[in-house]
């Protein structure tokens, strides 16, 4: 039975083999000829041939499917690889951006947060005094100022704010102290202007009560 279906498998490689014999010059059909009767005569030859041809052929198969698997593993690693350079070269310009900050950080002239003579201040104004000259007590005492033209009332200011919520609240603890004519005046690079025109942009929201 075995050696039957050896030669069954012999003949349909012999069938098969016809295909390509057209192709053959007369000697190499000798040859494979031949080498089919040998094979005949000896069925373990020709199962030892099979099955290492399916042997071979499984193994094709298996590195096949790895070279697949690779070439996947590679694409993903270089679609990883760009995805990386990318944000490399964010982070790179990102780097310019913030060394040039830093410069013209180090540029920037250093200012005096104790400096209210640019920008919008608000004093307290505590009153107006004729007879009463403080003028002296004005210098180098940025809390304590005031306005003295001649013929006119001395007008005095306590405390200096950026804050125009803060100023009110000043200005009430004036009042509850009993300087009942303290009131706010706002100053913009150090001269008097009037509230309605810094008011806008310089006083935020009213914070809530007990803040």
């Amino acid at each position: 039975m075995k050696k039957g279906i050896i030669l069954f498998f012999c003949l349909a490689l012999m069938i098969a083999s016809t295909q390509t014999f057209a192709q053959l010059s007369k000697k190499e059909k000798k040859e494979w000829k031949k080498k089919a009767k040998e094979y005949g005569k000896n069925p373990a030859n020709l199962k030892q041939l099979i099955e290492d041809k399916q042997t071979a052929d499984n193994t094709v198969s298996s590195l096949n499917q790895k070279v697949t698997q690779m070439q996947s593993s590679i694409s993903d690693k270089d679609a990883k690889i760009a995805e990386l350079e990318d944000q490399l070269t964010q982070l790179r310009g990102q780097l310019t951006s913030t060394k040039a900050e830093l410069a013209a950080l180090k540029e920037a002239p250093v200012v005096n947060s104790m400096d209210f003579s640019k920008g919008v201040v608000f004093k307290v104004q505590i009153g107006a005094f004729k007879n009463k000259n403080l003028q002296k007590y004005f210098d180098n005492n940025p809390n304590f100022g005031g306005e003295a033209k001649d013929g006119e009332p001395q007008k005095l200011t306590i405390g200096i704010f950026r804050d125009y919520w803060e100023a009110d609240t000043f200005k009430k603890y004036m009042r509850e102290m009993g300087v009942k004519d303290a009131w706010i005046v706002p100053y913009k690079d150090g001269q008097r202007v009037e509230i309605k025109d810094v008011l806008e942009g310089v006083v935020g929201d009213k914070p809530a009560a007990g803040k």
